[in-house]
């Protein structure tokens, strides 16, 4: 899923190139917005609200459009040939004098009225990225349900806007936290929430999804995507788990495999990874199966003490990918 740096960058590349621009054709290729007709409205400019994404129409009018998994935005100008996908993929067709705005695989696209935003997005969190950002709001949610794993709560919009599995995991390791750590057992829950904080700012301002420092394929992450390969801290194996503990987005609408709203734990099986060396929880991990040093074709398993864990891509191209 496009993280919150992702949709950041998204959104200033869109307004950059149509705030201020009058939209000439429109095509929302949704079964509710079939028949809707924008042309004539005036964009004034394009926002992003932690993983969502707002373009917004001086009549008053609000575009609200989610990523999920595949979705992204593309920028093409006039009579340029459009490369995102099929044609069957794409959900919104924005037509300008300056540009094509092309929005392939979105998995929300809805117009509001503009005092309706926060029907889409008023129940999440602060935004890491955005002038709301407010570090103590963050906390009291955050310790609002003081059980929870730390890493399923540091996914949760609800919480806090933006974060996603790359920016959590690596966070968790710089950390030196397992994110199976029950939030309220974390030792430096603001310094945790500091660190995500800036490398997402860092992420979206410099354009790299890296935390090591190297942009290099390979060398960009401390322990993402590198599950059964030694730790580059300690040479510890890294373990990986699908994360089925109720890593709920809270984003009230589409979630990763799942439709459910806020709140709704649908074990979507997004894979979490850290060094149990580096990042001890005081659980007992316990390996069942052998794995290879690249971690290909073979599974880890571990006991965390929470049920329904068990051990064991992301497109490129266009505005809604950075």
């Amino acid at each position: 899923m496009p993280e919150g740096d992702i949709v950041w960058r998204a959104a200033r590349r869109m307004d950059a190139a149509l705030a201020g621009e009058t939209v000439l054709r429109s095509d929302l290729r949704v079964p509710a917005l079939a028949t809707v007709d924008l042309s004539g409205q005036r964009i004034s400019g394009v926002t992003a609200r932690g993983k969502h994404l707002l373009t917004r129409f001086d009549g008053g009018l609000s575009l609200h459009t989610h990523f999920r998994m595949e979705g992204s935005w593309h920028l093409y100008p006039p009579q340029a040939r459009w490369t995102g996908g099929p044609d069957w993929q794409v959900r919104v067709v924005l037509v300008t004098a300056r540009q094509t705005a092309v929005g392939y695989r979105l998995a929300i696209v809805e117009l509001l009225p503009g005092d309706r935003e926060h029907e889409a997005v008023g129940h999440l969190g602060p935004d890491l990225l955005g002038p709301d950002w407010d570090l103590e709001a963050a906390l009291t949610r955050l310790r609002a349900r003081p059980r929870r794993s730390i890493g399923a709560a540091l996914l949760d919009q609800r919480n806090l806007a933006g974060l996603g599995n790359i920016w959590r995991t690596e966070a968790c390791f710089v950390a030196g936290v397992s994110p199976w750590t029950a939030v309220q057992d974390v030792p430096d829950l603001a310094g945790l929430i500091r660190r995500a904080q800036l490398m997402i700012s860092a992420g979206a301002r410099g354009g790299h999804q890296t935390t090591t420092g190297s942009p290099r394929a390979g060398q960009e992450h401390w322990v993402y995507g590198r599950a059964g390969r030694p730790c580059r801290r300690c040479a510890t194996r890294i373990l990986v788990a699908d994360s089925t503990d109720g890593d709920d987005e809270g984003d009230g609408h589409l979630a990763d495999g799942d439709g459910g709203g806020p709140g709704r734990g649908h074990g979507e099986g997004r894979r979490t990874t850290w060094c149990p060396h580096c990042q001890p929880s005081g659980t007992r991990y316990t390996q069942r199966a052998p794995i290879s040093p690249t971690g290909a074709g073979r599974e880890l398993r571990a006991n965390t003490g929470s049920a329904g864990i068990s051990f064991g891509r992301r497109r490129s191209g266009g505005p809604g990918h950075g």
